[in-house]
């Protein structure tokens, strides 16, 4: 017979009631027992809502239940008040990940509402995540037979959250908590513009800080006398060429000559020295090219991101579902290695999908 799961069966696992087993509302009684059964639910949920960065939040709190009515009414709460601040996350996408408590066993939830809702941050203080990367994988799950009479278990809840986000422009990160569990927050911005809404003192408003594309430097310099201004590049140092002394126009070193007697003239100049210099010719673009290929077989890309370049060579732009099509794994496999191209400067993301910029296509 079929099992079903949260929220689509009844409350009373398929074995409960039977006098020799233990059930999943009633395996852990008391306080001493092993985290690792799931039982019944200990610690409250706490809510932290920010309506203004500079105060204290508001907070609400979601006292022990059933854990089915707990699930619920966290995800409920949590959809209600992040929606009043003006929240554009549905409430399916925080649906899957408050289910994720239930890998902590539900020790000390802590959700945190920031940026007008559009930022939420869900932590707990339990086992944690070993393989971060691994579980924005389809299909791994760490859900136990006890955990799959609540949610899929199936390894789809993170792995389509992040695929929805990034769809969207936003992005999902995973962090360890200070003393032990996990720490995820979703933001419908970039991962840097998120960090920003939940870091004191850095305003959401504030200019965000642009990636350098590879090969340039944020930093201005100044150009020094003969040296070619090209791009500063790790291990490249610039061809310095010492600047020639320069002669004024126009003035030329003059010595006197004594004259005979009978005759008064004005003294011959003598012939000017001009410094003796070797040109340097100037190299055109196509005797010289820029500064950054010297470093292309420095760079080392994955197999993935080569598959990536090997596609661009034939289409002209891409994004995951091409790649999940052209070459399996997931999509949020391939977002993350096109994000990583991005930031070398290797792609360019213009709306939903990616383009070479004049820097990759020298890789295709």
């Amino acid at each position: 017979m079929d099992h079903a799961f949260y929220p689509f069966v009844d409350n009373t696992p398929q074995d409960a009631g039977k006098g020799d087993e233990k059930s999943p509302e009633n395996s852990l009684g008391g306080e001493d027992a092993s985290q690792g059964e799931l039982g019944a639910v200990r610690y409250p949920a706490r809510i932290a809502i920010y309506d203004d960065a500079a105060a204290a939040p508001r907070v609400v709190v979601i006292e022990p239940t059933d854990i089915r009515s707990y699930l619920e009414e966290i995800t409920a709460t949590v959809n209600r008040l992040a929606h009043e601040q003006g929240s554009q996350i549905p409430f399916t996408v925080i649906r899957e990940i408050v289910e994720n408590f239930i890998h902590a066993y539900f020790i000390a939830p802590t959700i945190t509402i920031l940026d007008e809702g559009n930022t939420l941050r869900f932590s707990d203080q339990g086992p944690g995540i070993q393989e971060k990367d691994l579980a924005m994988e389809y299909g791994t799950t760490s859900a136990t037979e006890e955990m799959k009479h609540y949610i899929r278990g199936v390894g789809s809840g993170l792995p389509y959250v992040q695929q929805y986000m990034t769809d969207k422009g936003g992005s999902l990160t995973i962090e360890d908590n200070i003393s032990g569990g996990t720490v995820v927050t979703i933001s419908t911005r970039p991962k840097e513009d998120a960090e920003r809404c939940a870091a004191p003192g850095k305003p959401a408003g504030a200019m965000p800080q642009m990636p350098q594309p590879y090969g340039q430097s944020p930093y201005p310099t100044q150009q020094m006398p003969g040296v070619y201004t090209q791009p500063y590049m790790p291990g490249y140092q610039q061809y310095y060429q010492p600047a020639q002394p320069q002669v004024q126009q126009g003035f030329y070193p003059q010595q006197g000559y004594p004259q005979p007697s009978y005759q008064q003239q004005a003294p011959a100049p003598a012939p000017a020295t001009t410094p003796i210099s070797t040109p340097v010719p100037t190299p055109t673009p196509e005797q010289q090219p820029p500064a950054w290929t010297a470093e292309l077989g420095r760079i080392n890309l994955s197999d993935r991101s080569q598959a990536i370049l090997e596609y661009l060579s034939a289409h002209e732009m891409v994004g995951p579902t091409e790649l999940v099509r052209a070459y399996g794994k997931s999509a949020p496999t391939w977002s993350r290695e096109l994000a990583n191209l991005v930031q070398m400067g290797i792609l360019k993301k213009v709306g939903q999908k990616y383009y070479l910029t004049q820097l990759g296509q020298n890789f295709v």
